[in-house]
């Protein structure tokens, strides 16, 4: 177990959270479309995956049966994603036997847990993204508790259109204001359908109910996501959206959302071919 004096996310730049108010809003692929924006504008981008009990992001980056390497002293060496080691990613999914495997754990080793993967990686880059459980949970708390005084941008909020959706991203920036995180801005996810050979839209779970609360809670609203199969198919296999498809509108919109995030500093970013 790490010391409580052992520094927290040596070797990051910056450092962003992804939540969301409840599962199955996309809140992870959120978080690997966002890191790799950064990626494609030329930053060195981690993601630390600390959603214990549903860790998604290995197997979304294509590096879920890869394995941790350690150094002499211990700390964790990030599974690199490119070949360039400028993505890179932990988490907890690493660790397991199988990927079929749960972990059933009380709060105290969650907490202990966490502060491990706060303390012991041995990261080099610009920004990290850290994805987190749905909800308000030990994990939120003990990531909020060990990360004061490290340079964190805030927090990005995803949600679905729906009202039951957009109630529990409420309830989910009501915790970032408590706890003293500043909130970046909420994405709408899902936010219609765009038919694939008539490119009329269907707003299959309704919309505008991100951008509502946005309004409503005086945050930024950073963009519709739309629905796009082919999204949901490159993270099953573990490969690049925004690189096998650089002009969807899908990767516009995460372009658009990286602008408004960095502001003034994002004026610069240029996709790599």
């Amino acid at each position: 177990m790490t010391s409580s004096i052992e520094p927290v996310l040596q070797g990051v730049g910056h450092t962003m959270l992804v939540l969301s108010g409840k599962g199955g809003v996309g809140k992870s692929t959120a978080a690997v479309q966002l890191a790799a924006t950064l990626k494609s504008a030329g930053h060195r981008v981690g993601i630390l995956d600390i959603d214990l009990c549903g860790p998604s992001i290995p197997r979304m980056m294509g590096v879920e049966d890869r394995d941790v390497l350690t150094t002499p002293d211990g700390k964790w060496i990030p599974v690199y994603v490119d070949e360039e080691k400028r993505l890179s990613v932990i988490s907890i999914a690493f660790f397991l036997d199988s990927k079929n495997d749960a972990v059933i754990w009380r709060g105290p080793k969650k907490n202990a847990m966490i502060k491990q993967l706060l303390t012991s990686v041995l990261w080099d880059v610009d920004y990290l993204i850290i994805d987190t459980p749905p909800g308000t949970s030990d994990e939120h708390i003990s990531v909020m508790e060990n990360i004061r005084g490290v340079p964190v941008l805030g927090a990005v909020l995803v949600t679905t259109p729906q009202m039951v959706a957009v109630a529990d991203v409420a309830r989910e920036l009501t915790f970032c204001r408590r706890t003293g995180i500043n909130v970046l801005g909420i994405i709408e996810n899902m936010s219609g359908f765009v038919c694939p050979n008539c490119s009329e839209c269907s707003n299959i779970l309704a919309t505008g109910g991100g951008e509502q609360l946005a309004e409503r809670t005086n945050v930024p609203f950073l963009g519709r996501v739309p629905i796009d199969p082919s999204l949901a198919h490159c993270t099953e296999e573990g490969v690049s959206y925004l690189e096998k498809f650089a002009n969807s509108s899908v990767s516009k919109v995460f372009w658009a959302v990286m602008t408004k995030l960095l502001g003034s500093e994002s004026d610069e970013m240029e996709v790599e071919n």
